[in-house]
């Protein structure tokens, strides 16, 4: 308490020293030190257009879906709700597509072709609940992965699924877009963004922007020299848009002829994966920076709320906020979410950049300020690079106004805190920046550092675990999707069994998508990563030519491009087959030399071989056929798994490879089909060395949406 309270009274002491020219400290301060910037309220400068965050890009919310709706209300708040966490101003969707997206995949609106049903999955549910929020949030939307059916995306096809979407969007939840992305980081189409243009103007949408063609690496703008030349292409294209400017800014020549053409520069995806203060400031830099090297206007980061399973990649580093436990309401709120407030809380969309004052700072550092049309302003500043403390002089001119500002400041030790306000004197202030802080200095008022009193305590996932679907009657109301289940590739849906008795899990996708990143077989995840001895059984119904079963101990999926798993899965087909196998995925070798025995094991295996998947014990199964129930078992004991089907052991193996991980169900693809088996009576029974930890309580779950929901 000490210590804080002498950091808020040093910190308040340098202000009131340095507010005017006549101090003891300015005077003892030679000009030659202090950094001089002008506030002109004439100088002009490029509209603001927000800051933001995208939601998808890999399933990125799908357990906050689960949480209870208390701890659902206040993790949404504090990213949406504005002047009291994030306070976001801009929104980018992923438009779900069946397909791995980084994390996991999210069920499109049209899994095949007339197929359209504007109830799947959670992003309308997010969209609205964002909005509802915050009404002056802008809203943008871009495809990583699109159902099989498209076929080539970049054809008319590719635009009438964007526009079918567009008219869910519209018509069921009552929102539109202000920009949609031509696609995510999957190359260069100028017929398409020309065709995508056409199609929004002829169908209704002409007020939506067109962004392109939001790629990363070194020529991602390569494509603006060609706008100059092509006069239909620069008048579909409203915006160009790219990521990473952070590692890859604008060049000065791009500069130029986009600003000949007249259009700005948005930042639509950037990625700041550090950990905690470091996260905070390298937000705040990552935004100041893209203004002041690119002249980017609009800058959204990957992602924003972590609601997967910490298995899943990039889980922890970059959301600001962390919601993995729906069954125990637990969340966690990173610094990172208070890098977005220092811009969120200070700023609206429309406001406009101010020339002359947005610089980099002398001693390390760089400095941002905005200006309201009604005459506020902001400065947002972060000395992440700084050594020194930095003295600072603004100086306000023309239109500029004298009003009182408040402080708001962040550093490694707090985060987010209001200190004493200034008050210009002689038309100017001065502040002393410290090193490795960030800084909010503006004439607007109401923020506040939000929060929430009493979130739950963290529980482990509920063993044993036991889910008949016959909770969702009304599948609409839950986006077809079934709690703590989450898909990492494919569709694992809720639907009506089909033999009309009672509700199941169907995966629905039966054609491989036109995917963003490298597929294997299509699968959804649930449970614990730590666990080691327990039985997951289901039911599953074999269409003609299937193949399916559950899978255990899953211990990894993917890098985030690319989805094959490492852990093991029982599978049947419509023959009788019936297989024990080990998934390897890739390896990583260093994680084996400490272990003589495991690599010796390995070697004779195999499994030190990158990926690929090895059959452990098979056998013939009488009476397994396809438009049956059989219920699948496989169990693990310490490093004996078995593998049960209709109650009776067929296979066996001895296997230490991978002691712990989580249970799932999967559906398997063969060439460009995929299976699309059903799944009911999900169980998940501890043996052995796990113990019980309570039953869930998804009863206490409220759905995502009301009857209109079809």
């Amino acid at each position: 308490m000490m210590k804080n309270l002498w950091t808020k009274t040093a910190w308040t002491a340098g202000l009131l020293l340095c507010a005017g020219t006549t101090t003891a400290v300015a005077q003892l301060r030679s000009d030659a030190s202090v950094q001089t910037i002008e506030l002109n309220g004439k100088a002009g400068g490029k509209r603001f257009d927000g800051i933001g965050i995208v939601n998808g890009g890999g399933a990125t919310s799908v357990l906050l879906k689960d949480y209870p709706e208390k701890q659902r209300s206040e993790i949404l708040d504090m990213v949406y709700r504005p002047k009291f966490g994030a306070s976001v101003s801009a929104l980018l969707v992923e438009i779900p597509g069946d397909g791995n997206s980084t994390q996991g995949s999210m069920p499109s609106h049209s899994h095949y072709r007339g197929d359209y049903n504007y109830g799947r999955g959670y992003t309308w549910w997010v969209l609205r609940e964002a909005k509802k929020r915050n009404p002056r949030l802008s809203l943008d939307a871009a495809a990583w992965s699109a159902p099989g059916w498209v076929g080539n995306f970049w054809s008319q096809q590719g635009v009438d699924y964007y526009l079918s979407w567009l008219q869910g969007l519209r018509h069921v939840y009552g929102l539109e877009l202000d920009a949609i992305g031509c696609r995510n980081e999957r190359g260069v189409s100028y017929d398409f963004a020309k065709m995508l243009r056409r199609s929004l103007d002829e169908n209704g949408f002409s007020k939506v922007k067109l962004h392109a063609f939001d790629n990363w690496p070194q020529d991602k703008l390569d494509f603006v020299k060609d706008m100059e030349k092509d006069t239909a292409l620069a008048r579909a294209i409203d915006i160009v848009s790219g990521h990473t400017f952070s590692t890859i800014p604008v060049t000065d020549e791009q500069q130029a002829v986009i600003k000949r053409l007249g259009k700005p520069v948005w930042n639509t995806e950037d990625h700041i994966y550090l950990k905690g203060f470091d996260c905070l400031i390298g937000i705040v830099e990552a935004f100041n920076r893209n203004y002041i090297q690119s002249g980017v206007t609009k800058i959204v980061n990957w992602y924003d709320i972590g609601g997967v399973y910490p298995l899943e990649p990039y889980a922890q580093d970059p959301p600001m906020l962390l919601a993995w436990e729906p069954w125990s309401g637990h969340y966690v709120v990173r610094e990172a979410l208070w890098g977005y407030a220092h811009y969120g809380q200070f700023t609206e969309v429309g406001w406009q950049y101010v020339d002359g004052a947005c610089a980099n700072l002398r001693d390390g550092g760089s400095v941002v300020t905005l200006r309201s049309p009604e005459g506020d302003y902001s400065v947002i500043a972060e000395t992440r690079d700084a050594k020194v403390a930095q003295t600072v002089r603004f100086r306000l001119t023309k239109g500029m106004t004298r009003r009182k500002l408040c402080v708001w400041r962040s550093d490694e030790q707090q985060q987010f805190v209001r200190m004493d306000d200034i008050v210009p004197r002689g038309g100017s202030y001065t502040v002393t920046l410290e090193p490795h802080a960030v800084y909010s200095i503006s004439t607007t008022g109401g923020q506040q550092k939000g929060g929430f009193a009493e979130i739950p305590q963290s529980r482990p996932f509920p063993l044993p675990y036991n889910d008949d679907f016959e909770q969702y009657a009304k599948p609409a109301q839950w986006g077809y999707l079934p709690h703590y289940l989450a898909d990492i590739l494919g569709c694992f849906e809720l639907t009506e069994r089909p033999d009309g008795q009672g509700m199941c899990v169907r995966q629905t996708v039966g054609q491989q998508t036109e995917s963003w990143a490298p597929e294997w077989n299509y699968y959804t995840i649930v449970g614990d990563s730590a666990w080691n001895d327990y039985e997951v059984s289901a039911d599953v119904w074999l269409n003609p030519q299937d193949e399916a079963g559950v899978m255990g101990r899953v211990c990894y999926v993917g890098t985030g491009y690319g989805s094959i798993a490492k852990g093991y899965y029982l599978k049947i087909d419509d023959r009788g087959v019936c297989r024990l196998v080990v998934t390897r995925g890739p390896v990583d070798k260093k994680k084996l030399t400490g272990d003589a025995e495991q690599q010796a094991l390995l070697k004779k295996s195999h499994d030190l071989e990158e990926g690929g998947e090895l059959v452990l014990d098979s056998a013939m199964v009488d009476g397994l056929t396809a438009c049956r129930w059989h219920q699948l078992l496989l169990r693990f004991d310490g490093d004996t798994i078995t593998g049960v089907v209709n109650g009776r052991k067929v296979v066996s193996a001895v296997r230490r490879q991978y002691p712990r991980g989580m249970a799932g169900l999967i559906a398997f693809k063969q060439q460009q089909r995929v299976s699309t088996p059903y799944f009911d009576n999900l169980k998940i029974v501890p043996i052995g060395r796990l113990q019980p930890t309570g039953a869930a309580r998804t009863r206490e779950i409220e759905p995502l949406y009301g009857p209109a929901a079809r």
